[in-house]
């Protein structure tokens, strides 16, 4: 037996399935490790897949044989919009839809910004799938639950509809869930191994990350009782962390704009004993909701890359009190990551390039530095660095994953011939850089 703690996302789907009495259903997804990884090992569940701004990593190949039950919206624009096009051109009997105009980043609340065209060609397109598919109507009680990790609800009655998180998306499915409900017995997936909270949780986890987020806290030298806000907590990883160093000493209030994150970081708080040092709170990065000077010590990781920068570094300086810190991370996307595995040189500098997404007006390089100085922060720490992540741990697999996805099929066999065994993906790493910087807020004159 498989130990909990190591089941991938795609067998706990499956546990839930069998807890749920459910043979078939339809699925809806965005995240590649799950939709992925489901069709390859159990299609025989997936009565249709509706994928909703899937990436760039879409693999053709894992739906070709699923292609006349596929239904896609993809987006128009953005860093992927243009290799998800071309993918989905090579399944002519995929049902796609462009979102003309609108970004496919990570963080894009799509369902609520086309609720109503999701929505419409959604149920159309599952009428059509009820009746090639012939499901049943589930009879499941309305209700919460939760197996192998992973929470689900369950709402309305008719032909079953599984609903997986949609990675950072803000507001997730909740704008459809009433629409859908009406005609499908909806049944809703989270918790912290599915979506963006599994990617959050498995980057947290790995040592390398944790040693990033340990330098830059030695380097902000929180003091026991001063209170500290985070912008951007996401799953609440690294306000955990805080709580940890601080020894629950330090009164945290940690905000997101994100609403599903937030009340998974509640969650998480309390199992891991913390949640009488954190308050979480809803709230922009750009327009924190807090007066003046509220604050010893402002912090961020890896939110500056998808807002405004400049604005958000103003708030955090206004909202820290005069002789405060102000503290950012954010990913190097200036910088090539580096990794140990031993590829031909052409090979390997195509694996290192840089491929996160960042806003228009996000910061994901060394202006922060600049940023931090022309804002008229003092006792500046600068520093860049690097976190390994193993090739077997999650989020080595993730971008692993997306290396693979710019490679042609030449490359991608040098790639897997090279890691192709499960005590070198145990020493190979791909190390990812960070920059980091620290500024005191100048006295009042």
């Amino acid at each position: 037996m498989v130990a909990d703690v190591e089941l991938p996302p795609e067998e706990r789907i499956v546990q839930v399935m069998r807890h749920l009495g459910l043979e078939r259903a339809h699925f809806a997804a965005r995240e590649f490790l799950e939709f992925d990884a489901l069709v390859r090992a159990h299609r025989e569940i997936v009565a249709s897949l509706t994928l909703v701004l899937p990436p760039r990593t879409l693999n053709v190949e894992t739906l070709r044989p699923l292609a006349t039950r596929l239904l896609s919206f993809y987006g128009g624009k953005g860093p992927n919009a243009k290799f998800v096009r071309q993918s989905l051109a090579t399944l002519p009997f995929a049902t796609t839809l462009c979102l003309e105009d609108y970004p496919d980043v990570l963080w894009a609340d799509v369902i609520t910004d086309h609720t109503d065209f999701i929505g419409d060609a959604m149920l159309g397109f599952l009428a059509r799938m009820d009746i090639q598919a012939a499901l049943r109507t589930a009879s499941l009680a309305s209700g919460e639950g939760e197996v192998a990790g992973i929470r689900y609800r369950v709402l309305g009655s008719g032909p079953p509809l599984v609903l997986l998180p949609l990675v950072l998306s803000p507001s997730q499915w909740e704008p459809l869930l009433a629409r859908l409900s009406e005609r499908y017995c909806t049944i809703v997936l989270g918790g912290p191994e599915l979506g963006g909270v599994r990617q959050l949780e498995g980057r947290g986890r790995s040592l390398g990350h944790r040693r990033v987020l340990e330098r830059f806290l030695a380097e902000v030298d929180l003091k026991l009782g001063e209170r500290v806000l985070e912008v951007g907590c996401g799953s609440g990883v690294f306000t955990r962390l805080i709580a940890q160093t601080t020894w629950g000493g330090t009164p945290i209030v940690a905000v997101d704009i994100n609403r599903y994150f937030l009340k998974e970081a509640v969650a998480l708080a309390q199992k891991t004993g913390y949640q009488d040092a954190i308050e979480f709170r809803e709230g922009s990065a750009e327009a924190l909701p807090f007066e003046d000077n509220a604050f010893e010590t402002c912090l961020s990781t890896t939110v500056m890359e998808e807002v405004a920068a400049d604005r958000m570094l103003a708030e955090m300086i206004r909202v820290t009190k005069p002789g405060g810190q102000v503290g950012v991370i954010v990913r190097a996307e200036d910088m090539n990551s580096w990794t140990n595995i031993a590829l031909e040189a052409t090979l390997k500098a195509k694996a290192e390039l840089p491929r996160g997404n960042v806003a228009e007006k996000g910061c994901a390089d060394a202006s922060l530095y600049h940023r931090f100085r022309d804002a008229g922060l003092a006792s500046l720490k600068m520093f860049p660095q690097l976190a390994p992540f193993k090739l077997s741990e999650p989020h080595g697999k993730r971008m692993e994953t997306g290396i693979l996805a710019a490679l042609n099929t030449a490359e991608a066999a040098q790639w897997r011939a090279a890691t192709d065994s499960p005590d070198a993906r145990e020493f190979l790493f791909i190390a990812r850089p960070f920059h980091c910087a620290v500024g005191t807020k100048p006295a009042a004159k």
